[in-house]
């Protein structure tokens, strides 16, 4: 989330403008739980926002909020004061006797410049002089805030990752620093397996087979095991899309620490996914090729040798998903500008494994069919109760914006910020780590500056 999509609009003229998008909406949600529930939402979503009188967080009529935690307060746990800079966020389920409980897994994307660090805690801290990391949280069924600890500290900038099928979340270092740089004792860049209900099982191991590169996200295939991660880069040369073949595929908490093969996508013929920008392009005979050398000792990964045929690069990959029998992908936006071979503010591909077939789902553009009135969507979730949920992120007011699978647009949530005991214009940072719980009945979502973790329940299924 380093680089957001505001910088881009800013250069093009774009800002305020308004997104847009075009493509079959329906065709993101196909086999998954939001598929079951498309109809339950009407075409426009809930009622207005009302206003917040404690000046947080606006919400439609018949909503209401908790605040779960808020950056600068205690840890429950006692280890230190509650970390800066709230990112990716996932909630997995969990049981203690007969109740129900969720585990909140939550990332910190911080830099050495950091307010708050994550606290070092003994087995938990992969390098001291790292201040990212996780944080998780265990809520019962009212929301109410059993524990908060740390579950892995001395990482870097941990934007986003993914749950993984046995329970555990992926933490993902958008960085590429190596030891020595900015402080460092050690190279960053990697993946980090952590368990919400034990993280000394998990410690703070790097998952070094699985590449050090600018990670965002994973999606974990459930069938075969296979981990599709993506790498957001900024700047030429773009990044990858990834695929990892694990020696034990599937095969539980610390699985992927026995390694395997860590292989980039190339689309036959097209070096950079930036030009494609009608919906429902498709191309077969999808490639995969073995990265030469996944620590990028030297070179980093984007830029080594795949051979004469070179390799399909994208700027700033970052949202990653599974649905069905497929993973989606998201490329945030390309600028020419900055090297891209186009401009476009968005796309989301699907790629099937089966077929070994890949198609532009969802072109993100001003000139497309349907408005977005945010500036800059960034983390995308699918609401149980049908249609996306879209974090924004950009100047001004900032707003969680929920589209159904007609394509209508509303604002789900509205962040505030409060001066002086007096409400004023929202001020707060984007929002980010949408999610929901494993019933589908409470959306938690992270403001990312003053951090701070909200749990929304109401009339979902209205």
């Amino acid at each position: 989330m380093s680089a957001t999509r505001r910088q881009i609009l800013a250069r093009s003229g774009a800002l305020g403008a308004g997104i847009a998008f075009t493509g079959a909406l329906s065709q993101l949600f196909a086999g998954t739980a939001a598929a079951q529930n498309l109809g339950h939402v009407g075409h426009t979503g809930y009622s207005p926002l009302v206003p917040d009188p404690d000046g947080l967080l606006d919400l439609p009529e018949g909503f209401r909020y908790k605040v779960l935690s808020r950056e600068g307060d205690r840890l429950r746990s006692g280890e230190g004061i509650v970390p800066s800079n709230h990112d990716g966020m996932t909630a997995l389920p969990g049981r203690h006797g007969s109740a129900r409980l969720v585990h909140l897994v939550r990332n910190h994307e911080n830099r050495p410049t950091a307010k708050f660090a994550v606290p070092t805690v003994a087995g938990l801290t992969y390098d001291p002089e790292g201040k990212g990391g996780c944080t998780a949280l265990t809520l019962d069924r009212h929301n109410n805030v059993l524990s908060e600890r740390v579950a892995i500290a001395g990482t870097a900038v941990n934007c986003a990752g993914g749950p993984s099928p046995w329970g555990t979340w992926l933490t993902c270092e958008e960085t590429e620093d190596k030891a020595g740089t900015s402080g460092y004792t050690k190279d960053h860049g990697f993946i980090f397996e952590v368990d919400p209900t034990d993280p000394h099982r998990t410690g703070a191991v790097p998952l070094t087979a699985m590449g050090r590169f600018q990670h965002e996200a994973i999606a974990i295939d459930p069938k075969r095991g296979i981990v599709y991660e993506t790498e957001d880069a900024f700047l030429k040369p773009f990044g990858l899309f990834y695929r990892f073949l694990p020696d034990k595929p599937l095969g539980g908490v610390g699985s992927l620490r026995a390694g395997g093969r860590l292989q980039a996508m190339r689309v036959p013929g097209v070096p950079d996914l930036s030009p494609i920008q009608e919906p429902g392009t498709t191309f077969e005979g999808i490639e995969w090729v073995d990265v030469p050398d996944p620590l990028a000792a030297r070179t980093p990964v984007r830029l080594q040798d795949f051979g004469p045929k070179g390799i399909t690069h994208a700027q700033k990959l970052e949202g990653c998903y599974w649905g069905g029998r497929c993973v989606y992908f998201v490329s945030s936006f390309a600028h020419s500008a900055e090297g891209s071979a186009a401009d476009h503010f968005g796309q989301i591909w699907r790629y099937d494994p089966s077929s070994r077939r890949l198609t532009l789902v969802i072109v993100f553009g001003p000139d497309t069919d349907v408005q977005l009135p945010g500036e800059s969507p960034d983390n995308i979730c699918l609401a149980p109760s049908g249609g996306l949920m879209v974090c924004e992120d950009g100047n001004g007011a900032q707003h969680v914006f929920g589209v159904t699978r007609h394509g209508e647009v509303y604002a789900m949530a509205r962040g505030r910020q409060v001066i002086g005991g007096t409400p004023q214009a929202p001020e707060w940072g984007e929002f980010a780590g949408v999610t929901f719980s494993p019933d589908g009945q409470t959306m938690f979502v992270n403001c990312y500056t003053p951090g701070t973790t909200f749990a929304v329940t109401g009339p979902w299924r209205r």
